[in-house]
């Protein structure tokens, strides 16, 4: 029987948006047509740059395979699908002038239950938005979340109106943990052109108190389950975990720590024994937040942004060889802080440089996307479908700066203003409310407050 709980964000974010989805049935991307796409260097040889309260560089990054962007999105509750053909059309032609990875989640975030009876498959919403990220030229990507109603102690069938908005976050139960092994296998078997599987998402239902340990070995118990059973459908298949979310606070006593805080001891015991007890993976998945669980920016929301290169790092030396994926990643607090538009971009631009530059082989935005409204977080307008600031940023990113993109270490003669360089391609950020005027690469900038400037060299 069912037993409510509160709902985490995504639940609930989720859960009002598949109720538009029941009632019914990105963006421009800079516009570049595949030949304008730059080739991808296989190696990064540039050294990230240090700076304080971080570990020191972990070496060349992990091999990637040619072309992979690094940058992506993850479709959320609403998308270009939800809307109507005319509309999905607009935003996958202009989505595809710059390809990149798209992830989705086969339950909930605007997917139906997939499962609704034991060995009886729904894909009609999984076949909708699989067709989206085609027409749109996606490295696409498949999180193995969530579990239909009847592995987590709900009934049989359609899920209910209670079961989207009390249940997505449970756990399968362990008698059912084959059972969603199965149909992960049965995903990876009907969409053969996904190469790429997350497990789980955040530890859902297998941490409900985050001031006490999670139970990690019921997690890894259904990591390796599913790794097993996908590695035997679809040898071919690339599969992930722990997707664990890199809580901090301003104290604690863990050995992952900085300015920007201190990561809960509880996420190294996690990530630990998953690590040291999978049966196998292809990458590593995290998530997190550059503020803290206390809603705080330590010591400020841009020097909070070093906490994404610091996890990169501890993870990449934890994990030698294989590539760390940011499935999610938050910059903003979640206490009703709102920040003036062209902030906001700057902040993010900055997070993006930290992921660059500690070696991360994919960070994936997790799309905000509405159905109505302004919505500048979104990457497409919600009624026109025209490209937002959000989107050329992103797309920015993915142009010049994939996984295999050779960096070059340029500084700026303002310490206020961040810099991405590579050979062909500058990208400067003005972190500070006034107008600078800086030197970069012998060239001197006049950057607005908080502007971002993209510059050839």
């Amino acid at each position: 029987m069912w037993t409510r709980r509160r709902l985490g964000r995504q639940a609930a974010s989720a859960a009002a948006a598949m109720a538009v989805t029941l009632t019914v049935a990105s963006c421009s991307l800079l516009g570049q047509s595949a030949q304008e796409r730059p080739p991808v260097v296989q190696k990064t040889t540039a050294a990230p740059e240090a700076s304080p309260g971080r570990s020191g560089a972990a070496g060349e990054p992990p091999q990637v395979e040619d072309g992979w962007p690094r940058w992506g999105f993850t479709h959320t509750g609403i998308s270009a699908n939800n809307i109507d053909p005319a509309f999905e059309q607009r935003v996958t032609g202009r989505l595809a002038g710059t390809p990149m990875l798209q992830n989705q989640h086969i339950m909930g975030f605007g997917a139906f239950n997939p499962e609704p009876h034991p060995g009886q498959y729904v894909w009609e919403d999984l076949d909708s938005r699989m067709n989206l990220m085609r027409r749109s030229g996606a490295m696409p990507v498949l999180t193995l979340c969530c579990a239909p109603d009847w592995m987590k102690g709900g009934p049989e069938g359609p899920t209910s109106e209670e079961g989207w908005a009390e249940h997505l976050e449970d756990a399968p139960y362990p008698q059912h943990f084959d059972d969603f092994a199965k149909l992960s296998a049965a995903v990876a078997t009907r969409y053969k052109d996904v190469k790429y599987f997350m497990v789980w998402n955040e530890f859902k239902g297998f941490w409900k108190d985050h001031s006490k340990p999670a139970d990690f070995k019921g997690y890894t118990e259904l990591y390796n389950k599913v790794y097993d059973a996908v590695k035997a459908a679809r040898p071919d298949a690339q599969v992930g975990g722990p997707y664990l979310g890199f809580d901090s606070n301003q104290g604690g006593d863990s050995e992952l720590r900085g300015e920007w805080g201190v990561v809960n001891q509880h996420v190294i015991d996690a990530f630990t024994y998953w690590f040291e007890n999978k049966k196998g993976a292809d990458f590593v998945v995290v998530d997190g937040a550059s503020v803290t669980d206390a809603h705080e920016l330590l010591p400020d929301e841009f020097g909070a942004l070093e906490k994404f290169s610091a996890v990169t790092r501890w993870v990449r030396e934890k994990a030698g060889d294989l590539p760390v994926w940011w499935s999610e990643w938050y910059f903003v607090p979640e206490d009703g802080t709102t920040w003036p538009e062209p902030k906001r971009l700057a902040v993010q631009a900055a997070s993006m440089i930290e992921f660059a530059r500690s070696g991360a082989a994919t960070a994936l935005y997790w799309n905000p996307q509405a159905k109505e409204g302004s919505c500048p977080a979104c990457l497409w307008h919600p009624r026109t479908g025209a490209e937002q600031p959000t989107a050329r940023l992103v797309a920015g990113f993915a142009r010049w700066f994939p996984a295999g993109a050779e960096l070059d270490p340029l500084t700026s003669s303002d310490p206020q203003v961040r810099v991405l360089a590579q050979p062909e391609q500058l990208l400067l950020v003005n972190t500070s409310d006034g107008p600078v005027t800086t030197t970069v690469d012998g060239t001197q900038f006049a950057l607005k407050p908080y502007e971002i400037k993209w510059s050839g060299r």
